[in-house]
């Protein structure tokens, strides 16, 4: 089941005896144990009918005992067991599990972890209760997310604004949401986030960041490229050279899988190379710009270049000679 079922059912009170929530994405697993803690309940049902343990500290028998309780004053309580994965003798929640109270919506966080799917306690879990799975999203999937989490809100975004923000935060869901709350608290009665509004609510440079490298590169524009590798040496921490480098490899790994498509639409490519569309214009420029043996010299390049910024067979070479060595070998 996903997040989106559970929310959706609970908003219409179905509820299901024991909700194990498991898996490596954090964001998903804290979203429904929001939900259920806040909402489930009244707020005066709340006081007697909502108990909250922590697997470090909680027995198994008290969190058991809590089940077994009958509500107070309602319909049903809600026992909910944060940072499961971290219980000792958690196996011995199955007995319950098994036979689960009717009125209690049992509620299990278990992150970073999954249950065997061939285990008993997995059986247990499809036949008395829901089992939901997380998984951390994969790159080209972020944009998309991102773009439906904005348009939930009620806003819109352009696309550069959305490149920026995926490219500059990565895979860390909860960190975007804060950065697109925050953003849309500062917009007014304005619905669409532009660039210029991720420059000043997020702090990220609009004209000086890695993914502009990227596209300044894919197009062969080497001045344009140059003035980013001098602001990011006035300014480091907006571009650390163990970050961009893996970002350039990025775009000429993706690039040399250009050569392999029969297709220029860019959905079937995307699709094909496992890339969002949101990318995908640049890797076919860059692939189109430097040719085979362009991508191919970049590549090898790049392995150059990183071990040198480690320290291999060089003496200290500044991060922004380095990249400025690079750009100019892989460009001409």
């Amino acid at each position: 089941m996903s997040l989106e079922k559970i929310l959706k059912d609970w908003k219409l009170k179905l509820y299901k005896p024991v909700y194990w929530l498991e898996g490596d994405e954090e964001y998903f697993i804290d979203k429904a144990v929001h939900y259920a803690e806040q909402f489930i309940l009244e707020p005066s049902e709340a006081e007697f009918n909502l108990s909250v343990f922590y697997g470090k500290d909680a027995a198994w028998a008290d969190v058991v005992n809590a089940c077994m309780r009958y509500p107070m004053f309602s319909e049903r309580q809600v026992v909910i067991l944060k940072e499961a994965q971290h219980m000792r003798d958690i196996g011995k929640l199955e007995a319950y599990i098994e036979k689960p109270l009717a009125s209690t919506v049992f509620i299990v966080a278990y992150k970073e972890k999954k249950v065997d799917g061939r285990s008993r306690l997995a059986k247990i879990l499809k036949e008395k209760g829901e089992l939901l799975t997380t998984k951390k999203l994969y790159e080209n999937q972020l944009p998309d997310w991102t773009s439906d989490l904005i348009g939930a809100k009620g806003y819109t975004i352009s696309r550069k604004a959305l490149l920026l923000l995926v490219d500059h935060i990565g895979n860390d869901l909860s960190r975007i949401e804060n950065e697109v709350n925050k953003t849309t608290i500062n917009l007014g009665a304005r619905r669409n986030i532009t660039e210029e509004d991720i420059e000043l609510y997020v702090g990220i440079s609009k004209d000086y960041n890695p993914f502009e490298l990227q596209s300044a590169l894919s197009k062969k524009d080497m001045e344009k490229a140059m003035r980013i590798v001098n602001y990011f040496a006035a300014n480091p921490k907006a571009g650390p050279i163990q970050l961009l480098l893996p970002t350039l490899y990025g775009l000429f790994s993706k690039s040399y899988m250009i050569f392999g498509q029969n297709s220029q639409d860019e959905k079937a490519v995307a699709a094909n190379i496992g890339v969002s569309p949101y990318f995908v214009r640049d890797y076919m420029l860059a692939a189109k710009n430097y040719g085979y043996e362009g991508i191919c010299n970049a590549l090898l390049l790049l392995h150059h270049y990183n071990l040198r910024s480690l320290g291999v067979d060089d003496a200290g070479t500044s991060d922004a000679s380095l990249l400025k060595e690079f750009l100019a070998k892989a460009m001409n």
